[in-house]
Parts: structure tokens; sequence; C-alpha cells
């Protein structure tokens, strides 16, 4: 073969090789940049989602009608609050049980079940303590109130729930339910 002809082969050969590995380059740039827009949209909605919290929701109130729904929520929140404990210590004891050996299901599954219903009566007593509060609203502040019937929202406490983060259970053993 002629040299000279060797050389446009192999030429056309390295600008070929070269195409291909800037668009496999572009390809995996442009892939990693959708996946992270796709992310970011997905994380957006998310917290679309997510009803505010209850201090952001009670701000629009007016202070008299504020402080008595607070007032309200408190005394809810305080009257479920046993509820709440008896189903956390029953879950942390059915996580015990099923670390432990020999693994005993009928009990863990006993655990989990006392557990969902002390929250659901727990749950279920909020509920009912915040239709008391709703009956007394204005039809405009009761628009705003009843997005709690949403379930929870941002974790938005009275600090922001660091004091849990930081694991101090001891302010409060009832999920939030006032600003």
């Amino acid at each position: 073969m002629n040299p000279r002809l060797l050389a446009i082969i192999l030429g056309i050969a390295l600008a070929i090789s070269v195409g291909i590995n800037l668009f496999a380059a572009t390809a995996a740039v442009t892939a990693l940049s959708g996946q992270k827009k796709i992310e970011r949209e997905l994380d957006q909605r998310r917290e679309g989602e997510r009803r505010p919290s209850t201090r952001t929701l009670l701000a629009s109130l007016e202070p008299e009608t504020r402080r008595t729904v607070r007032r309200a929520l408190r005394e809810a929140g305080l009257r479920a609050r046993p509820d709440f404990q008896v189903a956390r210590a029953a879950r942390a004891e059915a996580v015990e049980a099923a670390r432990a050996d020999p693994f005993d299901r009928a009990r863990v599954d006993a655990l989990l079940t006392q557990s969902r219903e002390a929250e659901a009566r727990g749950r279920a007593r909020l509920e009912t303590d915040a239709l008391v509060v709703l009956e007394g609203l204005s039809a405009e502040d009761r628009r705003v109130v009843a997005t709690l019937l949403a379930g929870r929202g941002g974790r938005g406490g009275r600090d922001g729930d660091q004091s849990r983060q930081a694991g101090d259970r001891s302010a409060s053993d009832a999920p939030r339910t006032e600003p």
C-alpha cells in the first residue's frame, strides 16, 4: 500500500474516532445535566405537595383568632399526646423484639399493630378536635385552617424542630399541632 494512501486512511480513521468521542462526551454531559434537571423538578414538585407549616398557615389569621386557634390546637395535641407516646413506645419495643434472637414474629406483629392503633387513636383525636376548631371559624378563616386536615406539613414547629432533631424529645412527644 502506498504510504500516502495509508496516511489518508489513518487520518480519516482518526477524524472519525475524534468525532465519535466528541459525540459520546456530548451525550454524557447532556444525560447528566438532564438528570439533574429532572431531579430538581421532582424536588420542586415534592416541595409543592407539602402543606405549609402550622405557623405559616395561622400567620394570615387575625391575631385574636390566631391565639384562639393556637390554644385549641395546643390543647388537642396535649389530649392526643398519650396515644402518640403509646404508639412510639410500642414501635420501639417492636424494633427491639425484631432484633432479638430468636425472632418472635407474632410478638413483633402484635406490637406493630398496637402502635398503629394508638397512632390512629391519636390522629382521630386531633382531627376531631380540629373539626371543633373549624366550626367556630368564619368561612374565610376555615379555608385557611382546613389545610391542617391534609396531614403533616413542613416540620416547622416552634423552632423548626431543631430540638427534636437533636434527640431532645422532652419538649413534646406529640406531633406538632401548633406554631
